[in-house]
C-alpha cells in the first residue's frame, strides 16, 4: 500500500489516531496462524523467497510506530509457514543530509549464476530489487541491494538507481529468471496510467524496456504490486500459461486484486481475453498486494498477501498477512480460471494437531436449527479452520455462525442464500441492525457447496468450491464472542462432511 491508499485508509478510520494515542492492547484480535509483526505497522509482503529449508518473509514495516511511515523491510522466517521467527529489520530507510529514501515494495531473487557479480566465496547472492521512494523529491526509482549472509543483512548497490523513468509513481518491481532467454525479466507498475512495463537484464543492474501492457481489465483504481507467474493448465506441462496479477480493485470497487491469463514470449504479454474482460483474485475488500514466492522446490507456485486493516485499530501491531495460497489454473466452462487453495504445507501441520484439537461431524440433516461446534473446552478461542460441504435443501440460508455470544446475541454469519445464490458475511452486534460487509455470487458445484473457512481472531478467509472463488475480510469481535456453529434457516440442508481444527495455543 502506498501513499494514495494510506490516505484512503485513514479517511475510513477516524478513530485510528485516538486509539493509537491510547495504546490499548488488543490481544483478542492478534491472529494465531496468520503472520503479524511483534509490534508496529506492516503492509505489503516483499521479497518472498525459499532458501535452505526456510521461507523468508520480508514486509513493509514501520519500525518505530503503529502507523504507516518510515517504510523499511521487516523480516521473518519460518520452516512450516505457521510458526514465524521475528528478525531485525533487513533493509532500513535511508536518511542522509539531503534526502530520505523509503524502502517500498519489491522482490528478492537467488542469483544462482552470480550474473550480478555480487556473490562471494562461490556462494550465490540474494538480490533484492525494490522501489526507492524519495518523498522530498516526489520520485520513485528502482534500487538493488544484495545479501551474502542468507538474507539477514543487505548492502546497497553503489550504482543505484538501476532504473529511473523520471516518474512520481513508478513502483513494485517483480523479477523472475527466464532460462530460455537467459535473462532476468522485471514487471513494474506505472500506477496512474494503469500500465505495466516489462524490462530485461542480464545482470540485475542494466535494464532494457521490452514492452508495455495496460488499460485492460479493471481500471477504476491505480495499478500496483504486479507479478508474472508461469503455470500449467490443469497441471499439464504441454499447456503453459502466464498468470499476471495486479493490485487494484475488487468487483465492488473496493481495494482488491485482478488477474489476467495469457502468453509471454520473454518480451510481450498477450491477454487471453478481450481488453474489457475482468477477473478478480479475491471477492473481499481486504486482500491486497499479494506476490508469489520465489525459488520454491518442485515448481510449486504459492503466494502471500496483505490483509488491509480497514475497520478497527489493533495494538501493539497493525496489519497481518493472509495465509499462503497455492496457485493453479484450471479449465472451466467459462474458460481458464485461477484457483487458490490454502498452502499444502499448512495442511500437513493440521495433521500433527492432537486429537482434542480435531472435530469431525458425521453426515446429517440440519432442519431450521444450529449445531454448536464448541467441543470439550476446545474450539472456543476464535482460531479455527473448517472444511465443510453442504447439499442445499429447502433452507433459505445455511452456513456457519462465527464469533457467537449467546448473552448479547452477537454473531458473524457466513451464510449462503439459496434463492440469490450468494455467499455473504453478515455482522450482528447488540442494539444494531445486521450489516452485510462482504458477499459473492457462487453456484453449487455438482449440487454441493464446499466451504473452507479459516477464521483467525480477526481475519476470515473463505475458499469456495475448492478455490473457485475466495472471499477474505476482517472482523473484530468482542473478546467474549467465541462460540461457533453450523446452521440452517427456514428449512433443511444436508451436511455432507465437516472437519474442523482448533489452532489456538
Amino acid at each position: 500500500m502506498k501513499k494514495q491508499l494510506f490516505a484512503l485508509l485513514t479517511a475510513c478510520l477516524p478513530v485510528l489516531a485516538s486509539a493509537q494515542d491510547q495504546q490499548i492492547p488488543t490481544p483478542q484480535w492478534r491472529p494465531v496462524y496468520h503472520f503479524t509483526p511483534a509490534k508496529n505497522w506492516t503492509n505489503d509482503p516483499n521479497g518472498l523467497i525459499y532458501l535452505n529449508g526456510e521461507y523468508h518473509l520480508y514486509y513493509q514495516h514501520n519500525p518505530y510506530e503503529n502507523k504507516w511511515g518510515h517504510m523499511s523491510w521487516g523480516h521473518a522466517t519460518s520452516k512450516d509457514l505457521l510458526n514465524w521467527k521475528h528478525l531485525p529489520v533487513a533493509i532500513p530507510e535511508i536518511e542522509t543530509k539531503d534526502t530520505t529514501t523509503w524502502i517500498f515494495s519489491g522482490c528478492a531473487v537467488l542469483d544462482s549464476k552470480n550474473t550480478s557479480g555480487f556473490g562471494k566465496n562461490n556462494q550465490a547472492p540474494l538480490v533484492a530489487i525494490y522501489t526507492a521512494d524519495l518523498p522530498k523529491q516526489e520520485r520513485e526509482l528502482q534500487y538493488v541491494a544484495y545479501s551474502n549472509d542468507g538474507g539477514t543483512t543487505f548492502t546497497q548497490y553503489s550504482g543505484n538507481p538501476v532504473l529511473d523513468i523520471q516518474k512520481k509513481d513508478f513502483r513494485d518491481p517483480s523479477v523472475i529468471w527466464m532460462e530460455e532467454q537467459q535473462q532476468w525479466v522485471m514487471t513494474v507498475a506505472v500506477p496512474h496510467e494503469h500500465k505495466l512495463q516489462f524490462y530485461a537484464s542480464k545482470d540485475l543492474k542494466k535494464w532494457e524496456l521490452l514492452s508495455e501492457f495496460g488499460n485492460q481489465g479493471d481500471v477504476r483504481k491505480i495499478w500496483e504490486c504486479p507479478s508474472l507467474t508461469p503455470l500449467y493448465i490443469d497441471g499439464d506441462p504441454a499447456r503453459k500459461k502466464w498468470l499476471l496479477m495486479i493490485s487494484s480493485g475488487n468487483p465492488d470497487e473496493s481495494t482488491g486484486m485482478q488477474y489476467f491469463t495469457g502468453d509471454f514470449d520473454g518480451k510481450t504479454f498477450t491477454n487471453d481475453n478481450t481488453p474489457s474482460h475482468q477477473q478478480f483474485v479475491d471477492y473481499g475488500r481486504t486482500f491486497y498486494a499479494a506476490i508469489p514466492y520465489n525459488n520454491l522446490p518442485g515448481g510449486r507456485q504459492m503466494m502471500l498477501g496483505w490483509l488491509m486493516p480497514f475497520d478497527t485499530p489493533t495494538y501493539p501491531w497493525r496489519g497481518q498477512m493472509s495465509i499462503p495460497r497455492d496457485l493453479a489454473l484450471k479449465t472451466t466452462s467459462e474458460g481458464v480460471r485461477l484457483y487458490q487453495q490454502p498452502a499444502d504445507v499448512l495442511y500437513k501441520q493440521l495433521q500433527t494437531l492432537p486429537a482434542a484439537n480435531k472435530l469431525v461431524l458425521p453426515q446429517t440433516t440440519i432442519r431450521s436449527n444450529e449445531i454448536s461446534l464448541v467441543k470439550g473446552g476446545k474450539f472456543n478461542a476464535n482460531a479455527n479452520w473448517a472444511d465443510v460441504t453442504f447439499t442445499p435443501g429447502t433452507a433459505t440460508r445455511f452456513g456457519l455462525k462465527l464469533c457467537q455470544n449467546k448473552n448479547n446475541k452477537s454473531e458473524i454469519a457466513l451464510a449462503y442464500n439459496t434463492s440469490q445464490q450468494e455467499l455473504s458475511v453478515t455482522v450482528t452486534t447488540p442494539g444494531k441492525q445486521p450489516v452485510v460487509i462482504d458477499k459473492l455470487a457462487v453456484q453449487p458445484e455438482n449440487g454441493k457447496l464446499r466451504l473452507q473457512v479459516l477464521f483467525d481472531r480477526s481475519s476470515l478467509e473463505v475458499f469456495v468450491n475448492g478455490g473457485e472463488k475466495v472471499l477474505t475480510t476482517l472482523v473484530f469481535p468482542d473478546a467474549k464472542a467465541t462460540g461457533w456453529s453450523v446452521f440452517a434457516q427456514d428449512g433443511d440442508v444436508k451436511l455432507e462432511t465437516l472437519k474442523a481444527w482448533d489452532l489456538s495455543k
